[in-house]
């Protein structure tokens, strides 16, 4: 599991939990199977246990992950909880994309089409 920390303004552990979830969605992480642990992945990208620990106590209360006790963290095997995590997330994203857009002047209408071009572009 490779989660790469931005230096910005969101809280770290909300970082970490959109990032196990953009995993997970993409299907990089597999249902069902054991994430690392705790103190494994804050080593791994460079932060305090207790950050760790807090994403994964709120993807737990979200259904994302499930802890076995004495057995570790997995990825929840529910696939209709992770296709209802995948159009969240998407919702989210372009809730954000609206936001910034329309501060800047731009349209729905020229939204629909900038992102039909790049979607487009992207599948060339």
């Amino acid at each position: 599991m490779e989660i790469k920390i931005e230096w910005d303004e969101r809280a770290i552990y909300l970082q970490i939990m959109e990032k196990v979830k953009r995993m997970i969605v993409r299907g990089d992480v597999q249902l069902g199977e054991k994430v690392l642990p705790v103190r494994e992945m804050a080593v791994k990208i460079g932060v305090n246990p207790n950050t760790v620990a807090n994403a994964y106590t709120e993807l737990e209360r979200e259904g994302i992950l499930v802890s076995k006790r004495g057995m570790g963290t997995f990825v929840t095997d529910e696939k209709k909880r992770v296709e209802d995590e995948r159009k969240k997330l998407i919702l989210q994203y372009a809730q954000r994309f609206g936001k910034e857009a329309s501060e800047v002047g731009i349209s729905v209408d020229e939204m629909i089409k900038l992102l039909k071009e790049k979607v487009v572009s992207e599948k060339k």
